[in-house]
């Protein structure tokens, strides 16, 4: 059965699922979504336009859909969109999106630590982790599987590839590429990520693989153009192919 505290606020248009409990002082602004079994703890805004999906949590004082603070939004109707089971804790702001991409997204399975902030027209995928204090600059995508460590700035059109850990307390200025760690300052290739890459059953073939690309690609005469056509030139799994398409397709270009 759902519940909702006498002392929330809820607007028009508002459609909340079964067995959705929304906690006291909680402002549900009009037209948003609000997905089955998702509690909403006390002092929580969601903005209009949103959609949660289906046993979210969220925590204490969180911020989600939120009108942006790009200079050059003029309120056009932008979405904010939360999948299934993911987690925003204490004092996370998410922005809705602006006429770029029209909506923020966040992806199912997240776990978006205390104080993370999100801003306008980023997407985050799926199983992603980002950890405390950690603010996402606008346009930016962060791919499934990533891991972010706290503390960390983000620029703005930074893309983050996916099954990546990027070390806390740095910069992301460059685009990070798909299976490696990232640390340091300037942000700079650390190894592959070799124990998530296992604990998702990556085989040691492909780890294999993804070794020998990143070694041409970091540690070897070649520059980085050259390096992806030498690994063109012999046959390789879908996950080096990954790395080859990310990079061709980097605007900001990666890290070094």
């Amino acid at each position: 059965m759902t519940q909702v505290h006498k002392t929330a606020i809820i607007g028009k248009n508002v459609t909340l699922g079964e067995d959705v409990i929304i906690g006291p002082y909680t402002i549900i602004r009009d037209h948003a979504k609000i997905g089955d079994r998702t509690r909403i703890d006390a002092h929580v805004l969601i903005g209009e336009m949103t959609t949660l999906g289906s046993d979210c949590q969220i925590f204490h004082a969180a911020v989600v859909g939120e009108t942006n603070q790009d200079l050059k939004y003029n309120h056009e109707p932008t979405e904010t969109i939360i999948g299934d089971r993911t987690v925003v804790r204490e004092f996370c702001t998410i922005h809705r999106g602006t006429d770029d991409r029209w909506k923020t997204v966040v992806g199912s399975n997240c776990l978006l630590m205390a104080y993370v902030h999100i801003a306008h027209d980023v997407i985050v995928g799926n199983n992603v982790i980002i950890s405390n204090a950690t603010n996402i600059a606008g346009h930016s995508t962060i791919e499934d599987h990533a891991i972010i460590g706290g503390l960390t700035g983000i620029h703005q059109f930074s893309k983050i590839g996916s099954h990546t850990m990027v070390g806390g307390g740095n910069r992301v200025i460059k685009d990070i590429p798909p299976y490696i760690v990232a640390t340091g300052e300037p942000m700079r290739f650390a190894g592959l990520n070799i124990i998530g890459l296992r604990r998702r059953g990556f085989s040691n073939d492909t780890i294999k693989e993804l070794k020998d690309a990143y070694k041409l690609i970091f540690n070897s005469e070649y520059n980085v153009s050259d390096a992806m056509a030498e690994i063109k030139k012999t046959p390789h799994c879908q996950e080096v192919t990954n790395i080859l398409d990310f990079i061709a397709n980097s605007e900001r270009g990666i890290l070094r």
